[in-house]
């Protein structure tokens, strides 16, 4: 049953008298805070105290919270005094799954977005604006054109735009646009002709090149792994300037939402060599952890640079493996076929896998028993069916089984029995569930409206206990972590329905899936998560305390200020 935000205040209110009796006593002695924040809206999501009077920070730790007077002990000459009034304190957020350096590219790229996020409506208005990029940045003939974002899901003309639509933007530029998704790619003539991409062109494993109807002449649409056959360099290697810039411009957009832990989920190792070396000359003012993509039969696992600790604000988290495509790309590999398909597809269509079934296993086993965290990326249930079958085998033979928390990345389409194995197996789905917002009303379409109004099933996942976590995927959504709270709680699409009212949870129970439950997913919880003594101090000061506002208006409650390692790093 889903609390009242009158309901939930009263809850904290009485939870705040309880434990300021019993709240660790500041030590005169001690050297003074140099932050010491008090009010009334403070929500530590530790459920050994939920809500206290005051916080006060030393360095980069939380060293005491409870009543205002015992925390106000440790206030010296020069310790910053944070009245809170009206504002919320809680902990960092913490991004369970994305791709941190998109929202920095997003800065100075060609971008197609529909709205909220962009303008785009129709296929003309993609042609717009490829048009004016190319005058606008003079650029000279033969050289490629590239940009992402574009949605045909909400599109005017409900599809796709093909060869035949990027040729009117041009015939001498190789353009290639990358759905939003980042799962399909569209290219004009002058880049299936660089690649060599005809219609003699075999659809490669775990992808398919889109054909003319009636013909094999490839239509420029290209899926999943197909995209690998564009001979087109995207952009050159940036300068290590260039590149440091690009990291701190994507930490400062995170930042600017609250978020302290950043996720790079889906990297190569020697681009995390990259971010280590720029974190070394200068630390990074966030965590970033990242994982990095193995694809194919396994290596060596020493080859995994994991470690367990930041340096200087990065670590090598784990290994990312993928499954399958998107749902909002009808990529996504289910066991029932789709209602509403892509063109020119058998009415049996269900998608496919994009990494061999055995290739995986090996992996999961590999990682598993050598304590490598895996994040698996599975949207569809046929492929959740796969990423379970993996852990199950890996872990069968291990007495006790291994704290291994593999996460299901995305989770979109997980059924109910799906999760009872998901606790039986310590699996842990991080939710994309921002989707159903963004592309609610097309699952119901693509998927009917019982799978459709299933769509990430935060709902089943409390019933069961299983610990869960919700992200963005940034860039495919902005990492805007309180939109993503909203979404969470209210599962509005964009034509007003409500998708799938089970499935909500309590306002206080999303704040943990991007905290404290966050925290779990990545081995951090005795670190991170929670306004705890002795915890890194990562804090957000919001504008209004979210338990007690309008869940309708979450989204809409400002970040006035981010701490991170108890420095300031935003204010608003």
């Amino acid at each position: 049953m889903r609390r009242s935000g009158e309901a939930l205040a009263a809850f904290a209110l009485a939870l705040a008298f309880a434990v300021a009796a019993c709240a660790p006593q500041a030590d005169p002695e001690a050297d003074p805070a140099d932050t010491i924040f008090f009010g009334d809206h403070i929500i530590t999501m530790d459920p050994e105290q939920p809500a206290v009077e005051a916080v006060a920070v030393r360095g980069d730790t939380i060293v005491a919270a409870g009543s205002r007077d015992d925390v106000m002990a440790l206030e010296g000459p020069s310790t910053r005094v944070v009245e809170l009034g009206e504002g919320a304190l809680l902990p960092g957020f913490i991004d369970a799954h994305g791709h941190f350096l998109g929202p920095g590219r997003d800065q100075t790229s060609l971008l197609l977005h529909p709205p909220p996020v962009g303008d785009v409506s129709n296929i003309d208005d993609i042609v717009r604006k490829v048009r004016a990029w190319i005058d606008e940045h003079d650029i000279p003939p033969g050289e490629p054109v590239t940009g992402r974002g574009y949605d045909d899901s909400l599109l005017e003309e409900g599809r796709h735009p093909t060869r035949a639509d990027l040729d009117r933007a041009s015939t001498e530029h190789p353009i290639v646009l990358t759905h939003v998704s980042g799962h399909l790619t569209t290219t004009n003539s002058a880049a299936l002709a660089a690649s060599g991409i005809t219609a003699d062109t075999p659809d490669p494993p775990g992808g398919h090149v889109r054909r003319i109807e009636g013909s094999m002449e490839p239509n420029g649409v290209l899926e999943e792994t197909a995209s690998g056959l564009l001979a087109i360099q995207r952009g050159g290697a940036p300068s290590p300037e260039e590149f440091d810039d690009l990291i701190r411009r994507s930490i400062d957009v995170y930042l600017s939402h609250g978020t302290t832990t950043i996720q790079d989920g889906g990297t190569s190792a020697a681009q995390a060599e990259r971010f280590q070396a720029a974190a070394d000359r200068e630390p990074f003012k966030a965590d970033v952890a990242a994982f990095v993509r193995r694809r194919g039969a396994p290596g060596e696992v020493a080859d995994v640079p994991y470690v367990r600790e930041y340096r200087n604000g990065f670590r090598v988290a784990g290994v990312k493996l993928m499954l399958d495509g998107s749902p909002q790309g009808r990529t996504a590999w289910v066991t029932i076929p789709y209602e509403e398909r892509p063109p020119n597809t058998p009415p049996d269509y269900v998608a496919y896998g994009v990494m061999d079934p055995d290739e995986y296993k090996a992996q999961a086993d590999q990682l598993i028993e050598a304590g490598v965290p895996i994040l698996v990326h599975a949207n569809g249930d046929a492929a959740m069916d796969l990423m379970m079958d993996g852990v199950d085998e890996a872990v069968a033979d291990m007495d006790p089984m291994p704290d291994h928390r593999s996460v299901i990345i995305h989770a979109q389409l997980m059924r109910a029995d799906q999760l009872d194995r998901a606790a039986e197996l310590s699996v842990v789905p991080s939710f994309f569930a921002a989707h159903a917002f963004f592309w609610g009303d097309w699952h119901r379409r693509s998927f009917g409206e019982e799978r459709g109004n299933n769509i990430s099933p935060v709902g089943w996942a409390l019933e069961r206990g299983v610990p869960f976590t919700v992200h963005n995927d940034a860039p495919v959504v902005p990492p805007h972590i309180m939109r993503l709270v909203s979404i969470t709680v209210n599962r509005t699409t964009r034509s007003g329905h409500v998708l799938g009212p089970h499935q909500r949870p309590t306002v206080l129970q999303a704040l943990h899936a991007v905290t404290l439950g966050a925290a779990y997913q990545y081995f951090e919880e005795d670190a991170k998560g929670s306004i705890t003594v002795g915890k890194q101090a990562d804090l957000v000061i919001l504008g209004e305390n979210p338990l007690t506002a309008d869940p309708e208006n979450l989204e809409f409650i400002p970040i006035l200020e981010t701490f991170s390692r108890g420095r300031s790093v935003f204010a608003r």
